[in-house]
C-alpha cells in the first residue's frame, strides 16, 4: 500500500462566497497539488474542516476529487467519527465513491479506553475493503492511540499505517519498532518529517506542501537517497514556516497564506474565523522568506 504515496497533501476545502463547497476550485487545487510534489491527498481531514462539513458534502467533495485526480494520484478520505457506527457508514459510503483509502481519527469528546479505541478501529477496518489509516492527533482528540494499541491494530490486515501527530518522538519508535515492515507511519506534524524518518517512518501526511510541495518532496528524496546533510538543510529552512502556518489553530493560517498568495479557496467556516491582522502580519512576513511550489 504504499503506493499511496511519501509525501501526501491534507488539503483544505475551498469554500465560494457564500461558504458553500467550491468543488471547481477543490478539483483545481488538487491537480495544483499533484503538480507541486503531492503523491495523494487526505480530503476532509483537520486541514479540510471536517467538524464544519455535512456529510453530504463530505460525500460529494470525495466524489469531485476523485473525478478530476483519476489515476493521477490517491485520494484518501476523511471518514472518522467519535461515533463507530457513523464512522462506518461513512467508510461505507466512501468507498462507493472510488476512493483509495480512508483516514480514521482518534475518537474525540468522549475520551474511550485503549480497549475501546481497538474495537473502534476493528470495527470499521472489518466493514470496508478499503485500506484504513489510523490518526493520532491528541492535541484536537484528548485522547491518545498508545503504541501497543497501534502494534494490535497493525495486524488487522487493511489497516495499513497511522498517521502520527502526537509529537511523542518514542511513542513513534516503538510503533515502528513493533510493527512488521509493511505498516507504514506518516508524520501528522510537518516539524517532526525528518526526525520520523530517521526513525524509520515513511513520509508525511502535510499542511506545508500546499505552498512548498516540491522542496518537502526534496527533502524526503535526499534523506532516502542518504544526502541527510542536504535533506537537514532543507527542513531546517522550512521549519519557520512550518511554525507559522501553526500560529493558531489549522487551516486558518494556511487558508490565509493561499487567498493571500491568490488561490482563492474562502474563509474558513465558523467557529473558526480569519487571523487578527498582528497574526496576518506574521504570516506575510513568513511567506516573503519562500519560494512558492504551488502553480498560481
Amino acid at each position: 500500500m504504499k503506493n499511496l504515496g511519501r509525501l501526501i497533501t491534507a488539503m483544505v476545502t475551498p469554500f465560494s462566497e457564500d461558504g458553500t463547497v467550491s468543488h471547481e476550485q477543490a478539483k483545481q487545487l488538487a491537480l495544483a497539488l499533484l503538480d507541486s510534489g503531492s503523491d495523494g491527498l487526505v480530503v476532509v481531514g483537520t486541514t479540510g474542516e471536517s467538524p464544519t462539513l455535512l456529510r453530504e458534502e463530505e460525500l460529494k467533495l470525495f466524489a469531485e476529487v476523485k473525478s478530476a485526480v483519476g489515476k493521477r494520484g490517491s485520494v484518501i478520505a476523511g471518514t472518522g467519527s467519535n461515533s463507530t457506527t457513523e464512522a462506518l457508514e461513512a467508510t461505507r459510503a466512501a468507498e462507493q465513491v472510488g476512493v483509495d483509502a480512508c483516514l480514521l481519527v482518534v475518537p474525540y469528546y468522549n475520551k474511550p479506553t485503549q480497549e475501546g479505541l481497538y474495537q473502534h478501529f476493528k470495527t470499521i477496518a472489518n466493514g470496508t475493503s478499503l485500506p484504513c489509516i489510523l490518526y493520532n492527533v491528541p492535541s484536537r482528540t484528548v485522547t491518545s492511540l498508545s503504541a501497543e494499541t497501534v502494534i494490535r491494530l497493525s495486524q488487522i490486515d487493511n489497516i495499513i499505517g497511522v498517521k502520527e501527530a502526537s509529537g511523542d518522538l518514542s511513542q513513534i519508535a516503538r510503533v515502528i519498532s513493533g510493527t512488521k515492515d509493511d505498516f507504514i507511519v506518516w508524520s501528522g506534524n510537518d516539524s517532526d518529517t525528518l526526525p520520523i524518518l530517521a526513525l524509520g517512518g515513511y513520509g508525511v501526511i502535510s499542511v506545508a506542501s500546499h505552498l512548498v510541495g516540491k522542496q518537502i518532496r526534496e527533502m524526503i528524496d535526499s534523506f532516502t537517497s542518504g544526502k541527510t546533510a542536504e535533506a537537514a538543510e532543507i527542513h531546517r529552512h522550512l521549519m519557520p514556516l512550518f511554525d507559522a502556518l501553526f500560529v493558531i489553530s489549522n487551516p486558518v493560517p494556511l487558508k490565509y497564506a493561499l487567498n493571500y498568495l491568490g488561490f482563492k479557496v474562502g474563509s474558513p467556516r465558523p467557529p473558526l474565523y480569519e487571523p487578527d491582522e498582528k497574526i496576518a502580519a506574521r504570516i506575510r512576513d513568513s511567506l516573503k522568506n519562500y519560494k512558492i511550489d504551488l502553480p498560481i
